[in-house]
């Protein structure tokens, strides 16, 4: 029996890593596309349209959440999927991918703001530490002693997504249960997909998109790669195979050591950046995104179970959908 749960809990952990994997190679993919001639807001559509087709039999599935459920599904589409995705891939078009991911990172250390001062409710000291441990390596990031070191725009739309986040779990907070009434998180993704893609196609509006750059190559640190293959790791991989493969790993483990290992993601961006955009960070930054990194997992991981008295650190969704949250 013992042998079958830690085999169970292998293979849980092999797919939370494929899932940061996964997550945080969208970027990486998306950036050559929108350098080549497309707009963000036409690479998020293209993402979140083809991965809601693909997840269509899914929702088709579980259609009865459209009735049960639908504050949280059109909370995850305009905020989880539309928002976090367009503001994170316009942020990236402006700044470093890692340098844009990690500004995102700051979504557990604001749901805990939200927490404290709008909900009025304690906190607990290790979340508060993990919240001043952010914005310390944040600023190590972002180089405020040269007063920005990036663009400030392009630091705002990160914020901007990392907001989006912060709205996503505080609305879903609101609605989770537990119990055999809770929604299914594949289903929720499924819907949310579709949600965002409706949303999208009226921002976008992507009938005046150049498709013609999805026939050209895109340029990857001087290497030329087909953009189609581009745009296909970032629909089926950085997408589909991402939420999927993140929601069975919470299944098979604890939902705090998936978001631990979902931590990953910012690393494995910033490497990918580093390595297939040569986007450098230079030391302080380097050392400042595992700070970042660190008070997000003291802030997340020191959340107690739901309803017990004491207090809070964040509302977090991870627990229900893939313990990663929304991000890109």
């Amino acid at each position: 029996m013992s042998s079958q749960v830690s085999r169970g809990k292998g293979i849980g952990l092999s797919l939370a890593i494929g899932s940061a994997i996964a997550f945080g190679g969208s970027g990486v993919a998306a950036k050559p596309l929108i350098e080549a001639g497309l707009d963000p807001l036409h690479v998020v559509w293209l993402r979140v349209t083809g991965a809601a087709l693909v997840m269509l039999p899914l929702a088709v599935r579980h259609r009865a959440l459209v009735r049960r459920r639908l504050a949280l599904l059109a909370g995850f589409g305009l905020l989880g999927v539309a928002g976090v995705q367009a503001f994170y891939f316009a942020s990236i078009s402006r700044i470093p991918v890692g340098v844009a991911l990690l500004v995102e990172y700051l979504a557990p250390a604001l749901v805990l703001g939200w927490v404290r001062f709008v909900q009025r409710r304690p906190v607990t000291r290790a979340a508060a530490l993990g919240v001043v441990l952010a914005v310390g390596g944040l600023a190590c990031v972002v180089e405020v002693w040269s007063g920005l070191g990036f663009d400030a725009l392009g630091l705002a739309l990160a914020l901007a997504a990392a907001c989006c986040q912060v709205g996503y779990f505080v609305l879903s907070d609101q609605g989770s249960d537990s119990g055999d009434d809770a929604p299914d998180p594949l289903g929720v993704i499924a819907y949310g997909l579709l949600v965002g893609a409706v949303v999208l196609t009226a921002v976008a509006r992507p009938w005046g998109m150049d498709w013609s750059v999805l026939a050209r190559s895109a340029a990857m640190d001087g290497n030329d790669v087909p953009a189609w293959l581009l745009l296909g790791w970032i629909v089926l991989i950085a997408t589909v195979v991402a939420y999927v493969t993140g929601v069975v790993s919470v299944r098979r483990l604890s939902p705090q050591v998936a978001g631990v290992v979902a931590c990953l993601e910012a690393v494995i961006a910033t490497v990918l950046a580093w390595v297939l955009l040569g986007e450098h960070l230079s030391a302080p930054q380097i050392v400042g995104g595992a700070i970042v990194l660190l008070g997000a997992f003291i802030a997340q991981s020191s959340t107690p179970a739901k309803g017990s008295g004491e207090p809070v650190a964040a509302g977090s969704p991870e627990r229900e959908l893939s313990a990663r949250g929304t991000a890109a």
